[in-house]
């Protein structure tokens, strides 16, 4: 009977120790964002492959995991997000790009990434969106993807997006009905930087053009800088060169040290 009881109290004390250790894990105070990828692959038009610039997913992915974040990544369609493969190119990897390229794990994560339907704006802390040409076909026209920033942002959260993932603001609108850029100060992909990258065929509209028409007070810096501004808690950055920049605003915003 002595040694049942001892058993017992040996597993009963296990269990609370596990239960310590598991509430250490999912500690209230931890941060998450969810990052938003694109689903779309091929630009039909030309032939030429796209997705998510990988610059603008990696640094921002390993600036957030490295500071402890839990993040969820999501997209429109669920499933295997596309790539741009000229992204992955020499000329274009990073030191960031090269660590997710070694990386199987994050690489993982990129091929099952969670339905964006799935998701919801009060389980997370903020919202970032990287670019590529492939958010300006499909994030800039998924309702899902609109509601879920109208969510974020009318609840105070950080909303940021960088390079051409703006374009998912096109339809977002305020608690006024008024679109959500009017007024406020809104970085992104240059059409200078469109026509230098010999790319405006890749594009159903000109980023600049489109922040500009919907009543967005455009800012930039100089073409392929480091370039990000914070307007309340919409943050945006210029282009590939900026996701750190970008990154290092929402980790801001959330108050991680």
């Amino acid at each position: 009977m002595k040694t049942i009881r001892m058993a017992l109290l040996l597993l009963a004390l296990a269990f609370q120790a596990h239960s310590q250790q598991t509430k250490k894990i999912n500690h209230p105070s931890m941060k998450k964002i969810l990052i938003v990828v694109t689903s779309f692959g091929e630009v039909k038009s030309t032939g030429h492959k796209t997705g998510t610039w990988l610059e603008e997913f990696a640094t921002p992915y390993y600036l957030f995991t490295d500071k402890g974040i839990q993040v969820t990544i999501a997209s429109p369609a669920g499933g295997k997000a596309p790539v741009d493969p000229k992204s992955t190119a020499p000329e274009y990897s990073t030191e960031s790009v090269k660590r997710w390229l070694k990386d199987p794990a994050a690489q993982e994560r990129l091929e099952h990434t969670v339905p964006l339907k799935t998701v919801h704006a009060e389980d997370y802390d903020a919202v970032f969106y990287p670019g590529g040409h492939g958010p300006m076909w499909d994030l800039a026209e998924d309702a899902t993807s609109v509601q879920l920033i109208e969510t974020f942002y009318t609840a105070g959260k950080p909303v940021a997006l960088v390079c051409h993932a703006p374009a998912a603001l096109k339809n977002v609108k305020d608690k006024s009905g008024a679109p959500l850029v009017k007024g406020k100060k809104v970085a992104g992909f240059t059409n200078s930087e469109e026509v230098a990258g010999q790319t405006t065929a890749e594009v159903p509209f000109l980023l600049e053009d489109m922040l500009k028409e919907h009543g967005a007070d455009y800012v930039k810096g100089a073409d392929w800088q480091p370039f990000a501004v914070a307007d309340g808690n919409l943050i945006t950055g210029q282009n590939p060169a900026s996701a750190q920049l970008t990154g290092e605003k929402v980790i801001a915003a959330l108050g991680v040290k």
